[in-house]
């Protein structure tokens, strides 16, 4: 695997921004904005979790960095590399890191197809990376005539921002699809999740501020609060009570570290949930009020909609998607205005 180091010395820079530039830019001239945008690409990409300690985890130290002389083999030109890559890859089809360093190789290279191949294996390894579902959202959207983002792309998204809700690239492609799609409101409500990660004052915080200001513009002046459009008794944030329990049947699957979910989502609408609450499932039986203030995204809580889905989950993982052999249940679907303890008994496995 030595021929890694090579391919990451050669572009991890390169990756780094050609992984964010091509979506940033594209938005950018969109509207209008194309300087602000290409600075809010630069930092971005700066800051992706493309690091020379984990290449070295890949490929063991380089001889390079111990002082001894250059081999010949360092002459390698960088498709000849991406080549050993994939006979590599061929032999070991395994190596989740490979795949990972081909996908955004390939990106560098504009291959698009070949970089969305390598995501999908790696997803085929590791179903909950939440990079790599973020990196074939972005290949995905490479490859069609007007680059939008929709369909498994667009779920894949809000996977990763559920799984990594400060995922930059995860939130600003999110947002963008947002945009392609004329829903402005959200768009900007997604793009206000980076603002606290940015230093205050600084010209990315400023680009994304602009940038938040061309969606409110275009969504028709003041920026989106959806309890304005709520029913009045919504108007001061929706809540719910629910009492969950375990079937004394599934006691014995419980295991120490199990995490418990309790989640609302739209009765018609996304998977993300508009709320949820994550406890230790050694708490139940257990009272969980749901909340506004649990949402995952600004424009997405349980005000903004009349009916939820209500339900909760033992996951043996820790991961907040379902998983075979985590213990479920559900109320079915309930008013969001409704007063009434919600009950919800975990009797199923899935």
């Amino acid at each position: 695997m030595k021929i890694v180091f090579y391919i990451a010395a050669a572009v991890m820079i390169a990756v780094a921004l050609a992984a964010v530039l091509l979506p940033l830019v594209r938005q950018g001239r969109q509207s209008g904005r194309p300087r602000s945008v290409f600075a809010l690409a630069l930092v971005i990409a700066f800051v992706l979790p493309v690091t020379a300690a984990g290449l070295y985890l890949l490929v063991g130290t380089p001889v390079a960095l111990n002082g001894v002389a250059a081999q010949p083999e360092s002459t390698l030109t960088v498709q000849q590399a991406i080549d050993e890559l994939r006979n590599h890859l061929a032999q070991q089809p395994g190596d989740k890191q490979g795949w990972m360093l081909l996908a955004q190789t390939s990106i560098m290279q504009h291959d698009a197809v070949g970089a969305r191949d390598a995501y999908d294996h790696v997803l085929k390894l590791d179903a909950n990376n939440a990079e790599a579902m973020v990196g074939w959202a972005e290949a995905d959207s490479m490859l069609s005539a007007d680059h939008k983002i929709e369909g498994r792309a667009l779920d894949l998204l809000k996977h990763a921002v559920l799984l990594q809700p400060d995922s930059q690239r995860g939130l600003w492609l999110l947002g963008i699809s947002d945009f392609q799609h004329g829903d402005y409101r959200n768009a900007a409500s997604t793009w206000r999740l980076l603002q606290p990660q940015l230093e205050p004052g600084s010209q990315v915080a400023q680009a994304v501020a602009q940038q938040i200001a061309a969606a409110d513009a275009r969504a028709g002046g003041a920026p989106h609060d959806a309890s304005s459009e709520a029913p009045a008794a919504a108007a001061q944030g929706a809540s719910l009570q629910v009492q969950v329990s375990l079937a004394p049947t599934l006691k014995n699957q419980l295991a120490a570290g199990d995490t418990l979910f309790v989640y609302a989502r739209a009765e018609n609408g996304p998977p993300m949930p508009l709320a949820v609450a994550k406890l230790d499932a050694s708490q139940l039986p257990a009272n969980v009020t749901l909340t506004d203030a649990m949402a995952m995204m600004p424009a997405m809580k349980l005000s903004s909609v009349p009916r939820v889905f209500v339900g909760a989950r033992i996951s043996h993982s820790g991961q907040p998607i379902a998983q075979p052999g985590d213990l479920e249940g559900d109320a079915g679907i309930v008013a969001v205005d409704s007063k009434t303890p919600i009950t919800i008994r975990i009797d199923k496995v899935h």
